[in-house]
């Protein structure tokens, strides 16, 4: 880590964060102000949204065994993404504010490499997601036939891209040596390494969108040809509705994080603007769409928002149990699994809501 480094000539391995953010016109007040306690306030509320959501969904695609598949076990994923961001977000609130002043380079680092390990995390997983929906879509199937090894492999293979961007600034993209070059927004990140980041994503984005655009205009087409008979309109539908689940959950994606990639982007040219007067606003909203997923889940999915009302259930039990007034002898898991048994006596294949 270059903070233990000795200063040398052009370089400033030895100086505090404060002479970084004010060198790059950055200015941190000293004190707690009226507003800095409302957005701390509110910053923690949504982290613990966040997180519980997102545990929500991790904990219902893991005990019911119809979420034991590929597309759910990446969608699984990414909530354990969104949970990341959650609890990097609540280190953030933590280390923001009049505390920054306070903070080590190294301290610093950390801070901003948090969040973009849970970014890219979240956009390596959703385009992995898309590759994954392309190959069933054309198919016509509902789920993949990749093994569980695979899946495994895929994530860890995530997971790993996912932390090696969030050190690249650390490992030595950074402007310690060259203070000419620092952001205003991130004042020890290189503008060189925000214009990489910021087009790096959003060509990802770009190309996830491409992806399931031409995944839509196959099902499209593919459905104009398929028979009228029961089975093959009620198996076009699941397809087609989980496909907009997935394709709702990209959008958002796109819409929360879009502003605060171009503000970076805008930062990093060097733009003549006030970036710093957006920066909250897409910091807000780049924060938000962490809890945004769960609530699609509970509106498309029905057996996802029938999962979470029984785990729900199940805790409220659990604590009037502790307390003395009833006692349930059934675990959550089994009261899923007759869900799920009763659900497949119908014949009715997984679906989502219209």
């Amino acid at each position: 880590m270059d903070t233990v480094k000795e200063d040398i000539s052009g370089c400033y391995y030895n100086r505090n964060v404060q002479f970084f953010y004010e060198a790059s016109g950055k200015n941190i007040s000293n004190r707690w102000r009226q507003r800095d306690y409302v957005i701390v306030s509110l910053g923690m509320l949504v982290c613990f949204i966040v997180i519980f959501s997102n545990m929500l969904v991790m904990l219902a695609i893991f005990i019911n065994r119809r979420f034991h598949f590929p597309i759910y076990y990446l969608l699984g994923n990414l909530a354990a993404a969104d949970f990341f961001s959650g609890i990097s977000y609540l280190h953030m609130m933590f280390h923001t504010g009049p505390w920054t002043i306070k903070l080590s380079k190294y301290q610093w680092f950390v801070r901003q490499g948090l969040i973009d390990t849970s970014l890219t995390a979240s956009v390596v997983n959703l385009l992995a997601i898309a590759v994954e929906r392309h190959q069933t879509i054309f198919t016509m199937q509902l789920h993949s036939k990749m093994t569980n090894r695979r899946v495994v492999m895929l994530i860890v293979g995530i997971w790993v891209v996912a932390i090696v961007m969030g050190l690249v600034p650390t490992m030595g993209w950074h402007c310690l040596c060259d203070l000419g070059n620092c952001s205003t927004m991130a004042p020890m990140y290189s503008r060189s390494y925000l214009v990489f980041w910021g087009v790096l994503n959003l060509l990802t984005f770009t190309i996830m969108m491409v992806v399931y655009t031409r995944i839509f205009i196959y099902v499209r087409h593919k459905s104009q040809r398929m028979s009228q008979h029961t089975d093959q309109v009620r198996h076009k539908e699941t397809v087609v509705n989980l496909m907009k689940t997935v394709s709702m959950i990209l959008g958002c994606f796109v819409i929360c994080w879009t502003p605060g990639l171009v503000v970076l982007l805008l930062d990093g040219l060097n733009c003549d603007c006030e970036v710093l007067r957006y920066e909250k606003y897409c910091l807000v909203l780049a924060e938000c769409n962490s809890f945004v997923n769960p609530i699609i889940y509970s509106f498309r999915d029905k057996d996802m928002c029938r999962t979470f009302r029984r785990i729900l259930c199940c805790l409220c039990r659990r604590d009037k149990g502790r307390s003395g007034e009833s006692v349930t002898r059934f675990t959550l898991e089994q009261e899923v699994l007759s869900q799920s048994n009763g659900d497949q006596h119908d014949g009715s294949n997984h679906s989502t809501s219209h």
